[in-house]
């Protein structure tokens, strides 16, 4: 599977970051928590390896715990700080401000120690679409400033919002790259729904999917399907999920574009359980 696209909109906003970064005191990363390294953009990377950074892992109410912790350990040996974030949860949500403070702490008190009382920090909030951007400005600010939607591709525009007194945060667009260099990863950001799925085969994605619970989480793809790892032939795998489910046509034929869609809506929810796409380093 081959994917590449560059939306004109987010070729602009690539140019707008490179523009932007040099106003902000440090970066705030946002990744999917099922699939950390792959939801993180290479193109991305290169323009804001000189500033400080803290990576927030996303949506970790979806995501393995024992793997989300691997995942923060690998950020961590790498000298970045890494917090996990449920969007919905006010702790996490706090402990966002609090690192933040602690990025910005030896500037704000070199300015002071010049006779210069410092302004808020600044930070730049980077993410690929959907993975929670706008649900997350809206916690820190405390109102609805950003759309949210459950589709990529919502924010359009950058713009600046206060959290409190503590910092002020410049919005970004999600960005993908141009080219997934590695399958895999189109595999999995599609899975969790990055990528919106009329540009896709939703059965390759689904047969991705279902293979990797049968090699990762076999206990939880058969509660849900009454599917085992010893279930090799994809074809009567979809037909089983179809039967048990009832994506039936008429006339009792399983119809296996509904199967991907119950399969991907189930993943993409919660609903198989907590499962990570991406093993850690």
């Amino acid at each position: 599977m081959t994917i590449q696209w560059f939306p004109g909109h987010m070729a602009k906003a690539r140019r707008e970051v490179e523009e932007k970064v040099k106003l902000v005191d440090f970066v705030v990363e946002l990744v999917d928590a099922r699939v950390p390294l792959a939801s993180q953009n290479p193109m991305l990377q290169q323009i804001l390896q000189h500033k400080p950074k803290m990576v927030l892992l996303m949506k970790k109410d979806l995501a393995d715990n024992r793997e989300t912790e691997k995942w923060i350990n690998y950020f961590e040996r790498n000298d970045i700080q890494a917090l996990a974030i449920n969007a919905n949860d006010q702790a996490d949500i706090n402990r966002i401000t609090q690192v933040a403070k602690k990025l910005t702490q030896e500037k704000m008190e070199n300015l002071r120690k010049k006779g210069v009382q410092p302004g808020p920090a600044r930070a730049m909030i980077i993410g690929i679409p959907n993975v929670g951007k706008s649900t997350l400005i809206n916690r820190l600010a405390n109102k609805r400033i950003a759309k949210t939607a459950d589709t990529p591709g919502v924010t359009k525009q950058q713009f600046w919002i206060k959290v409190k007194k503590d910092f002020e945060l410049l919005d970004t667009p999600g960005i993908l790259w141009p080219k997934f260099e590695d399958e895999m990863v189109g595999y999995q950001l599609a899975a969790i729904g990055t990528i919106k799925d009329k540009l896709l085969s939703l059965q390759d994605i689904t047969a991705f999917v279902i293979q990797y619970m049968q090699e990762n989480y076999p206990d939880l793809i058969e509660e849900r399907y009454a599917i085992n790892r010893d279930m090799e032939d994809m074809w009567e795998i979809f037909v089983a999920i179809g039967k048990q489910r009832g994506a039936l046509e008429s006339g009792g034929e399983v119809n296996f574009e509904k199967v991907s869609n119950i399969v991907l809506g189930d993943l993409r929810t919660g609903r198989l359980g907590s499962i990570t796409l991406e093993p850690s380093p």
